[in-house]
């Protein structure tokens, strides 16, 4: 069988044994456009009123509206300046509405990818800013401690506004178990104090924080009481097929419609595994989400539960923009062939560092299978750098990299290997 895969913005098609298990979401086609999904959301929500009359209760302050960062595909352009009209139709003039982007820990937006995520139109007339985690000034302490007794502190336009409107993706996610909804809030506008509980070392050591995983998930815990602690008052949930394209909108109460949301997700692209394979193939989700090899791992670590112990993983992604931050940089580099020390040391608590949960996550792959075994491909990353990344480096060039996967494909199917493939990387997950 021929199967396409993405690979930064290209596809690559690879030829696979007809016996491979292939696990891929199965989305119905969905005919109404991303417009039409918002308006139908909006007017029939879920555990609350339609978004005009939740206006009504607004507070004194602006109308903040939460947005994702280039790292989530979220074609905002074809909903948002719909939602945008719908506000100031109730009388909401635009200099009273704040776009305000959830990065959590990532990089601020580029002007560029603003323009790409929502539209010139919407970039040139709203006020639009990115949270910083680590700007003491946009900080507020909210009252009451967090599930894990943690003292919080957000984004103060957030805290401090008169409607606060959720909006993000909801996909599953290797450590939340889904992504979106209360996950917008914390790690997207807490203070890196805030998520150094939610992304340390005693967080991620827990075998519920995993893929698809809600139930005793303390990370999960963990932010859903934050985000109760500062409540959104409307909540939109975007759902995207294998294509990337809108397939559902659900919205209405924060954490009631974003339970409705994994619900529908669940249908769709959590699939059960019933024999673990001896090579998995996987793609990191093709752009923006294998822009960086940071992004990448969590392709490598959502297939786990498909392959045997001692088995092989082959990976792939872009990585246009190289490693990821400095500090995850420096920190993987230092470690080099010392997850053992790394381990160590973040359980003792010698040190924390922005990042670094990416690198214990990324373990747990070399735990079940070792270096040798995880297979990384990138045209991006020269190969004396990718060898320190913890992983079997292949730097290959773009003319070779489609032929160098077939081959490391072909040998395995020589040696009679059993094979399972992820052609949406971490946007489908097994349980």
């Amino acid at each position: 069988m021929e199967i396409n895969l993405k690979y930064g913005k290209e596809e690559l098609f690879l030829t696979l044994p007809a016996d491979t298990k292939v696990y891929t979401s199965d989305y119905q086609t969905e005919k109404r456009s991303a417009e039409e999904l918002l308006s139908d959301s909006i007017t029939n929500p879920i555990a609350c009123l339609p978004l005009n009359e939740q206006l009504k209760k607004r507070r004194k302050g602006k109308v903040v509206i939460v947005v994702s960062d280039i790292t989530r595909p979220i074609p905002y352009y074809s909903f948002l300046p719909a939602l945008l009209n719908y506000i100031t139709n109730e009388g909401i003039p635009k200099e009273e509405i704040l776009l305000l982007i959830a990065t959590g820990m990532h990089r601020p937006s580029t002007r560029e990818e603003k323009i790409s995520m929502f539209g010139e139109a919407v970039t040139e007339n709203y006020t639009i800013i990115d949270h910083d985690a680590e700007d003491d000034t946009s900080l507020v302490a909210l009252e009451g401690k967090s599930w894990s007794e943690t003292e919080i502190r957000l984004n103060r336009a957030y805290v401090e506004a008169g409607f606060r409107i959720l909006t993000g993706l909801v996909e599953p996610h290797f450590m939340a178990g889904f992504s979106g909804g209360r996950k917008s809030v914390c790690p997207g506008l807490a203070a890196l104090q805030t998520i150094q509980m939610f992304h340390g070392y005693q967080f991620l050591n827990d075998p519920h924080a995993a893929n698809a995983v809600l139930k005793d998930n303390p990370c999960h815990l963990e932010n859903t009481s934050i985000a109760r602690l500062c409540p959104a008052d409307f909540s939109v949930n975007i759902v995207l097929d294998q294509n990337k394209k809108v397939n559902k909108i659900i919205s209405g109460e924060q954490l009631i419609s974003h339970e409705s949301t994994v619900a529908y997700l669940k249908e769709r692209c959590c699939k059960r595994v019933e024999h673990p394979v001896d090579l998995v193939i996987t793609s990191s989700g093709g752009y923006p989400l294998d822009d960086t090899f940071y992004q990448c791992v969590k392709g490598f670590v959502n297939c786990l539960p498909a392959l045997k112990r001692g088995g092989e993983i082959l990976s792939f992604g872009g990585c246009a923009e190289g490693i990821g931050s400095r500090e995850y940089e420096s920190l993987m580099k230092q470690y080099s062939g010392r997850p053992d020390d790394f381990s160590d040391d973040i359980k003792n608590g010698r040190f924390f560092i922005k990042d670094q949960w990416q690198f214990q996550m990324h373990i747990r792959v070399l735990k079940k299978i070792g270096v040798e075994n995880l297979h990384f491909y990138t045209t991006n990353i020269p190969r004396d750098t990718l060898q320190l990344l913890s992983v079997n480096a292949h730097a290959v060039s773009e003319e070779n990299l489609a032929d160098s996967i077939q081959e490391h494909i072909n040998q395995a199917v020589a040696r009679n290997k059993t094979i399972a493939i992820f052609p949406e990387g971490p946007y489908c997950s097994v349980i």
